[in-house]
């Protein structure tokens, strides 16, 4: 009877036993759990997309055409989420621009409005129109793109004469072939391309079979590109072990650049700031659609999903909850958990601020339009959360003891005269 009474008190002290506290180790593998998820959605709706694409391709039509913008909606979403992901790791940065590149010189891929213009002194091939023209004689440079290929878009008209504004693939390429161009200004409207132009056999635009090809081939790349990405977050993969490499203090580090330069610079700056200072409907994410509002609101959900170690999939079956950011900081200092938290949501609370306008009726780029005091306001708070974010994110960083953490500034935040000379 005695050893049966120790026993039952050993195990009732063991019952009692606090729950461990998130380690770094556990942390940084959380961090590694919502990349592959996020990056695997990604994936997958992509290969919805291209579902979605390739029935636009077998019938053109108002409705199919309407189903493929939907299907292109729909993968921002989970992609958007990622970008937490790109400042810090070298890996993610290094690769982003195969498929979130812009702005883009759209006259590069395909007609363009007579306001667009002719030439540009900074781009030999601004109005290049690799779908009008199976040889493509530029700058002195003959590229033979008879057929319209993966392979064409990313090793030959990717950044062609190293100008980042020639972006042929990604997102934003495919967006602008199902879009077109948005000639509307900072009036009510995005692109209009009718499905027309992607029907042989009734064609407006010209070229719609080389228009076809290219919206398919830039579609198949989007996915080997993504998947790419989601085999270098899988465990064993090279993102993941880039980030071991770092250390404990070095991961921990990649997550808060990661949150500070989408927050600050890059957000809050190069992304909306600067476009709301020259009030320019070129300066939107997702210009040809009007879906920035969304893809904004997103970049704000992904940062979350880094913090509190959560991401929640497209289907419920790849939801990730595991040890955060947020519990290293709670336990090092309380209040200052309660103050990102806060920040966080305030943030969020902006955005969403942003969306339900954009859903009620008032597009991004009407929102920053000159002379729209309601809009610009609405626009100024979802900077002034992120800015404010960004400070306790500051907070952090110190708090952690970490060091050489340094986030991406904006000259629109930091020096705003010069957006102007």
């Amino acid at each position: 009877m005695k050893s049966l009474k120790y026993g039952l008190m050993a195990a009732a002290a063991f019952i009692a036993l606090p729950a461990l506290a998130a380690t770094p180790e556990d942390v940084l593998k959380t961090y590694g759990d919502v990349a592959e998820a996020a990056y695997t959605d990604s994936l997958k709706s992509a290969q919805d997309l291209q579902t979605a694409v390739e029935a636009l391709a077998a019938n053109p039509s108002e409705e199919t055409l309407a189903a493929a913008r939907a299907a292109w909606r729909k993968a921002r979403n989970p992609y958007q989420q990622t970008e937490a992901f790109r400042f810090g790791n070298a890996l993610v940065d290094d690769w982003e621009g195969k498929v979130n590149a812009w702005p883009l010189d759209e006259g590069l891929i395909d007609y363009v409005d007579v306001s667009y213009g002719d030439s540009s002194e900074a781009n030999v091939f601004y109005t290049a129109n690799v779908i009008a023209n199976p040889i493509l004689k530029v700058g002195g440079e003959t590229i033979d793109a008879t057929e319209i290929t993966p392979e064409l878009l990313a090793d030959k008209l990717q950044e062609a004469g190293e100008v980042e504004t020639n972006v042929a693939t990604g997102y934003h390429a495919i967006e602008f072939l199902l879009w077109g161009q948005d000639l509307n200004g900072t009036d009510a409207g995005a692109g209009n391309r009718p499905a027309t132009d992607f029907d042989p056999a009734n064609c407006t635009g010209g070229n719609c079979e080389r228009r076809v090809q290219y919206l398919k081939a830039a579609t198949a790349l989007l996915i080997s590109d993504l998947q790419e990405m989601v085999d270098a977050w899988a465990p064993g993969g090279a993102a993941r072990a880039d980030l071991v490499g770092k250390g404990e203090a070095g991961g921990l580090a990649t997550i808060l650049t990661g949150m500070g330069s989408l927050s600050y610079g890059e957000l809050a700056g190069e992304r909306i700031k600067l476009g709301l200072m020259l009030h320019d409907p070129e300066e939107e994410h997702d210009c040809f659609s009007d879906n920035t509002h969304m893809s904004h609101y997103n970049d704000v959900v992904g940062m979350r999903n880094v913090y509190f170690g959560t991401y929640k999939s497209l289907d419920g079956k790849n939801d990730v909850a595991g040890a955060s950011l947020a519990e290293l900081v709670a336990e090092k200092d309380p209040a200052l958990a309660e103050e990102m938290k806060a920040k966080l949501d305030a943030s969020l609370a902006a955005f969403e601020a942003m969306k339900a306008r954009a859903e009620g009726g008032e597009a991004y780029d009407q929102m920053i339009g000159e002379g729209n005091d309601e809009g610009n306001a609405v626009v100024q708070a979802a900077v002034d959360a992120l800015i404010d974010q960004t400070k306790s994110i500051e907070r952090v960083v110190k708090a952690l003891e970490l060091e050489e953490v340094a986030f991406e500034g904006s000259d629109s935040l930091d020096n705003p005269s010069s957006v102007f000379q």
